[in-house]
């Protein structure tokens, strides 16, 4: 729990650093003030609506034992298993499969899942892809995940925004275009890179911690092979419009290429399964 506030509280100066770096290419030592600024009122919006804005983005639907007995029993049961609060669960129509997790503490939790994923996967994957979600929520990281994909839309939103209206340094002067340019490409990416610096290991985590709750890393393993079989077939427009979101899904939702691999925010799905079988084996021998 402690280490999970460490990285947050770090992450959040690093991007507080890049947020007044873009403000001082862009206007000087009063643009870095305004950036600043801009920043703390983002991470603090981000803190408390963030959960709520990534549900929207996707349109999700909230749905109880009623509307959808299957999902909401299924994540029930882990819960109970994981030791966890039953958190909100929502259905996303969207066809490629996938899920994610939000919200800024247990208590404060929901969990998402396509219609895709429910249709591709069988009882015990799907069951296997919720315990991957609960882990997020149980090792608190849902709150870095969803503040990083909020607060790296708003850096690109601010770099895009000083390049179109231009900057100005401290004596009135134009800020350099090439210099404003290569503040509007390299600031996004610095985000990304900022997201990889955790995300990456917070996915084994999940993985090894979904394994535990559910009892059957096998599932989990089976689950990631079908999900991206079919993941890098079926795009998801939202995900294509909001790329800073893309950390948040248990599997990469993004077609991108060669640049997938080299700024994906997910291991290699091949390493995961690996180390889940890996884990199954040791299971089996105690």
């Amino acid at each position: 729990m402690y280490g999970n506030w460490l990285k947050t509280t770090l992450l959040m100066a690093a991007i507080m650093a890049l947020f007044g770096a873009v403000g001082m290419v862009l206007g000087g030592k009063t643009g870095m003030l305004v950036a600043l600024g801009f920043g703390a009122l983002t991470n603090f919006w981000a803190y408390w609506f963030s959960d709520k804005m990534v549900l929207a983005m996707y349109h999700a639907q909230e749905v109880d034992e009623t509307t959808s007995p299957y999902l909401y029993g299924i994540v029930r049961d882990l819960a109970r298993r994981a030791g966890l609060p039953m958190p909100k669960v929502y259905i996303i129509h969207e066809a490629q499969p996938n899920a994610f997790a939000t919200g800024r503490d247990p208590e404060h939790a929901a969990v998402a899942a396509t219609t895709g994923i429910i249709e591709l996967l069988n009882e015990r994957e799907l069951r296997g892809v919720l315990a991957h979600e609960l882990a997020h929520i149980k090792h608190r990281d849902i709150l870095i995940s969803t503040m990083t994909a909020t607060v790296a839309g708003a850096i690109s939103m601010l770099a895009n925004f000083g390049m179109l209206f231009g900057g100005r340094d401290e004596e009135g002067r134009p800020v350099n275009p090439v210099l404003a340019i290569l503040v509007m490409i390299l600031a996004p990416i610095a985000a990304v890179i900022i997201q990889l610096a955790i995300s990456r290991t917070r996915e084994f985590g999940a993985d090894a911690g979904g394994a535990e709750i559910c009892g059957d890393p096998e599932a989990l393993a089976s689950a990631l092979a079908k999900i991206e079989a079919y993941a890098q077939q079926i795009p998801m427009p939202t995900a294509e419009a909001h790329p800073e979101t893309a950390q948040m899904m248990i599997m990469n939702p993004l077609s991108g290429g060669w640049l997938q691999g080299l700024f994906s925010t997910h291991p290699r799905t091949e390493e995961r399964i690996a180390r889940l079988r890996e884990m199954a084996a040791q299971m089996r021998r105690r």
